[in-house]
Order: C-alpha cells, then structure tokens, then sequence
C-alpha cells in the first residue's frame, strides 16, 4: 500500500498542467506552415498534433526525394568537373 501512495505522490508531482499543454500546442502551431493551420485559427490540440505529423511525414518523404535525386545527379556527373565541386562544398 505504502508503494501505491509513493507512485501517486511521484505521479501528480510529475504531471504536466492543462496550462504548460496549451502552451506547447500553441508553440507547436506557431511551427506549422500557414497554409496548415492559420496561427489565429483556434482549433483543438488533437488537429494541431495531426498537422505537424503529416507535415513532418512532408518533409521526410522531400528529403527522400532530394536524396535520390542528388543520388542520381553524382552518379551521372564527372567527380573531376566544377559542378562536383559545388555540390561537394554545398553538402560539407
């Protein structure tokens, strides 16, 4: 019993306030693009958390993209040529 009333005591003490939610959702839409959700729209913390997980899915699936796509580009230029050396000095 005594290990239960421990657990509760750490648990509430722990616990994070409806306020500090609020506040990190708001951060959170202010990272989003306009065009996802309008910063002075207010919408719930569940539709926030969706956006920026499709908006990160977004990004992930560009940098695939443009990896490939760079991939692809050294493969077909000449390490020696100008254009290598600009893209090295582009990705150091």
């Amino acid at each position: 019993m005594s290990s239960r009333r421990s657990r509760s005591r750490q648990s509430s003490s722990s616990r994070i306030t409806e306020e500090q939610i609020n506040d990190l959702v708001s951060k959170l839409q202010s990272l989003l693009p306009e065009a996802r959700i309008r910063s002075n729209d207010r919408v719930s913390a569940a539709k926030v958390l969706q956006e920026t997980c499709n908006y990160i899915r977004g990004l992930h699936r560009e940098v695939d993209d443009l990896s490939e796509r760079l991939s692809e580009l050294l493969a077909t230029t000449d390490m020696s040529s100008a254009q290598a050396a600009i893209i090295r000095s582009l990705l150091m």
